[in-house]
């Protein structure tokens, strides 16, 4: 089983990723295989409704690698989120992060400070909400399927079922995800999970019954109340599948995100460990 280590920072990012930035970003990252051993690029994969841009990173020694479907959170694709795609091809996956905003605009697609406080929330969030709000389960659902479909058929990808991970918002997502596929989803993990339990008829815990990856949900303290985390337990329980909801002690909402005020070191070493061990009892390597 594959081991969490910490890597040096990597250089800052430049600002322009989308159908817009896709010339100017692959020449970036054809610059920084020279002096990094994981390959990363930007693509742009056709939907329904257009084409997603997305970045992918994946190891630099040949060969076709596990596949690992990579929901951002609630800010969306950024240098942070591509860093933790390229730790996590470090560890020999084939990592794809999608923009699930691509119908507004390309990633990145917020205008983010550098670091995100406590005091830059509100306005971020007022931009943020309507473009969750207009975010469907059908447009999730649609979605899905065109990102699973493009992660499987590239050439660096082994056959075989995949994993969805995400991030807040991108837990649900990839929740959702693996309850619609369950035949090519073997593992889910979610950290600081968005709303997996609500009282609507397509909440997230009510298609559980179709599920058959295993599962680490890694929460912060009070991302869920102990009834919502009873009641998700019971619908794990009752599909059968193997499944881990765990609190993390001392953390609050976003603590993996390194570019907030949110970022819990010991936390995100956790998640870490946690995560590689799913992969690696999960997926084929």
């Amino acid at each position: 089983m594959p081991s969490w280590r910490p890597r040096s920072p990597r250089p800052g990012w430049p600002i322009g990723c989308g159908r817009a930035g896709l010339d100017r970003l692959r020449s970036r990252y054809v610059d920084e295989k020279a002096s990094t051993a994981i390959p990363s690029t930007a693509l742009s994969i056709p939907t329904p409704d257009g084409q997603s841009d997305a970045f992918a990173a994946y190891p630099g020694e040949g060969g076709t690698h596990p596949g690992v479907l990579l929901y951002p959170d609630a800010f969306g694709p950024r240098p942070v989120l591509w860093d933790m795609a390229r730790e996590l091809a470090d560890h020999g996956y084939y990592v794809l992060v999608p923009n699930v905003f691509y119908r507004h605009r390309p990633a990145p697609v917020f205008d983010l400070p550098e670091h995100i406080t406590a005091e830059h929330r509100p306005e971020l969030f007022g931009q943020i909400m309507p473009l969750i709000e207009a975010h469907t389960t059908e447009r999730v659902l649609s979605d899905a399927r065109a990102y699973l479909d493009f992660l499987t058929a590239r050439p660096e990808v082994a056959a075989g079922p995949v994993a969805t991970i995400g991030y807040c918002l991108g837990a649900v997502l990839a929740m959702r995800t693996a309850t619609a596929h369950p035949d090519r989803v073997a593992a889910v993990a979610g950290f600081h999970p968005g709303a997996l339990v609500t009282d609507q008829p397509d909440s997230p815990h009510r298609q559980i019954p179709r599920l058959t990856a295993k599962v680490h949900l890694g929460l912060a303290e009070g991302d869920m109340t102990p009834e919502a985390i009873a009641e998700i337990s019971r619908a794990f329980d009752a599909a059968g599948v193997e499944y881990s909801c765990e609190i993390y002690p001392g953390t609050v909402h976003g603590y993996t995100m390194s570019d907030t005020d949110a970022f819990d070191a010991d936390g995100s070493r956790r998640h870490w460990e946690r995560l590689l061990a799913l992969l690696g009892s999960s997926l084929e390597s």
